[in-house]
């Protein structure tokens, strides 16, 4: 008897098992045909805290979830349509995840006693004790027929069970009737040495997808169509990868060489290997020996007339806060790009959170304020990027930019830019004899020094973490020193001019004016947009500029009646809106749970204040 085929806006599918058992992967391919298709979507990569945690524990569960959709998808689900779980632990970790009317995939294989006990279940029915059987529960026996499928293709035996992730790809291929065209060409150009491993993966998927065919237990496949989306050329990308190539292109508007200096650490490195790969754009990087070196050797690449990055998250911020008042004093043009998550210490490193704020604010010694960013998507991280440079290297100054873990490692389609719709960079470099050149002379518009090249006949000058006076000469003078903290902070204020005023998606007025910042976007967005067909008026005001805050954020909150801050920590971002805008009350809904919010959530909180 044929499937029935149903036609649905978006599905949201969730990958897990342990570790080793290839759902990142798995997840990246299933989002990879997707983006094929046409449809939009949004992913979220959970990684375990632990390196390799034990095997079939709940704490080495890995998981993948996408969402895919017809229609503009913002978030990657809350709860998922589609669950695949490897073992009885992501079966644990993740059936809360699932809906009422979720479909299971369980390999069967994985669901013996003792894999059953170390998953913490104290009955030998995971799916009884767990209250989900009253979902479609497909029980398919994976490892088992992944050996009998590839047992004549040579490879031994560890080999062929690792190919059983590539089988309940196949499944689930069949279930959303997706094309195995994609993946197989992705086979082909990653095992393109290896021609047996070509035919191997080729084959799981395929028998996967008959098997799915073939059983009763799969009463109807799914249809998601294209979205409709703008003409352009479109690629996959996620947000360290953005956010590598956005200071690529600063580097090229700019006319400087790029820099970044850096120390490997999660969930931010992926921006520096990114950058590694770009020699070929003349991209120099050099990996550290710690997070002291990472930021020096950025600060002397600025001082030498580069565009200087460096690159961290939340423990490794805190370690380059003294050099970080060196760039201030010395007003040269850095980028720190800090990836958020959860803390303190070394905190859980694989888990998003939003937790740094008052660090990136604060987070140095003496009066020693930073223009401080911050990215709202995994493809707005170009955006961030590419103007978190041009402010850098035009009022010469450090700038912080403020990533998460769910940004950095989640992705979504970007269109891909033309640069000439992108503006010029035009950093105040001095030309070589000028003798009206002062190191600490500013213009009046930015309140900017000059940057003047090391080498450049006639320019010769001191700079250093001591204070100066406008010459560049160490200065103990208390006026001078008064005058130049005052001169620093107000060119940070004077940032306020040149950035976009604060926008209100929904109502510009009215009953609940929702606040966030970084990547809260997606799910406040589809919040509001889900509440926008009730009687009550709700906007939207996301801040991507933190420090200062646009010159309209007053005007904008005396619109509405409530105001409701969201964000991943316990209330950073409220607290420092009372403390700049103290004439409004700030309700706040927070979550520190190493996940990002759900949308319902927002929904909930939305709905109490109304």
């Amino acid at each position: 008897m044929p499937h029935k085929i149903q036609d649905v806006k978006d599905i949201t599918i969730r990958f897990s098992g342990d570790s080793g058992d290839g759902m990142q992967l798995t997840g990246a391919l299933f989002t990879d045909v997707a983006a094929a298709a046409g449809n939009d979507f949004s992913t979220f990569p959970d990684f375990p805290a632990e390196i390799r945690a034990p095997q079939d524990t709940v704490s080495g569960v890995s998981g993948f979830q996408v969402r895919i959709g017809s229609q503009d998808i913002r978030t990657p689900g809350d709860l998922c349509d589609v669950l695949v779980a490897m073992n009885p632990a992501a079966l644990r970790a993740n059936a809360r995840w699932a809906k009422p009317t979720a479909t299971i995939i369980l390999n069967a294989d994985s669901f013996e006693e003792r894999s059953i006990k170390r998953a913490g279940f104290t009955t030998d029915d995971p799916v009884k004790e767990l209250h989900i059987d009253d979902r479609t529960i497909i029980f398919a026996p994976v490892t088992t027929l992944t050996k009998e499928s590839l047992k004549d293709c040579g490879l031994d035996t560890k080999t062929i069970i690792r190919s059983k992730n590539m089988f309940a790809l196949g499944i689930c291929f069949f279930l959303f009737n997706r094309s195995l065209q994609p993946t197989f060409a992705y086979f082909e150009r990653k095992f393109a040495r290896r021609p047996e491993l070509i035919a191997a993966n080729k084959k799981a998927l395929q028998d996967g997808f008959n098997y799915a065919g073939n059983i009763h237990a799969i009463q109807n496949t799914y249809q998601v169509g294209a979205a409709k989306q703008a003409k352009g050329v479109y690629r996959n990308i996620n947000g360290n990868q953005a956010t590598a190539w956005g200071f690529i292109a600063a580097a090229e508007k700019s006319g400087r060489p790029l820099f970044c200096g850096s120390y490997p650490i999660t969930p931010a490195t992926g921006i520096l290997e990114e950058l590694a790969l770009r020699k070929d754009l003349g991209v120099k990087t050099l990996q550290c020996e710690d997070e002291i070196a990472g930021v020096c050797t950025a600060i002397g690449a600025a001082y030498a007339g580069n565009l200087a990055i460096t690159t961290t998250s939340g423990p490794g911020l805190s370690l380059k806060s003294e050099a970080l008042g060196l760039a201030v004093m010395t007003e040269l043009p850095l980028v720190v790009v800090d990836v958020q998550r959860s803390g303190p210490s070394t905190g859980i490193p694989t888990k998003t959170e939003q937790s740094d704020l008052n660090l990136a604010l604060y987070g140095r010694n003496g009066e020693c304020p930073m223009m401080v960013m911050a990215a709202r998507s995994p493809s707005h991280c170009f955006e961030a990027a590419f103007w978190a440079a041009k402010l850098a290297m035009e009022h010469m100054m450090p700038v912080m930019l403020l990533s998460e873990g769910f940004l950095g490692n989640g992705s979504e389609p970007w269109r891909i830019p033309r640069m000439r719709d992108y503006p010029a960079i035009v950093p105040p470099l001095v030309p070589a004899d000028d003798p009206s050149y002062s190191p600490f002379v500013r213009d009046a518009e930015r309140l900017a020094r000059r940057w003047a090249l090391p080498g450049t006949p006639g320019l010769m000058h001191r700079v250093g973490g001591l204070e100066k006076d406008s010459r560049g000469c160490v200065s103990n003078d208390p006026d001078v020193h008064e005058r130049m903290i005052g001169e620093r902070a107000a060119k940070v204020e004077r940032v306020a001019d040149y950035i976009p005023l604060l926008k209100v998606i929904g109502a510009q007025d009215g009953d609940v004016l929702v606040v966030g910042w970084g990547g809260t976007f997606g799910h406040l967005y589809t919040a509001v947009r889900q509440l926008q067909a009730s009687k009550k008026s709700i906007g939207l005001a996301h801040f991507d500029y933190l420090n200062p805050l646009p010159k309209n954020t007053a005007e904008v909150f005396r619109r509405f009646k409530n105001i409701l801050v969201c964000e991943l920590n316990s209330g950073q971002f409220a607290s420092f809106l009372r403390d700049k805008h103290q004439a409004f009350f700030y309700h706040q809904l927070n979550k520190i749970q190493g996940q990002p919010f759900r949308t319902a959530d927002v929904v909930d909180a939305i709905r109490k204040l109304l």
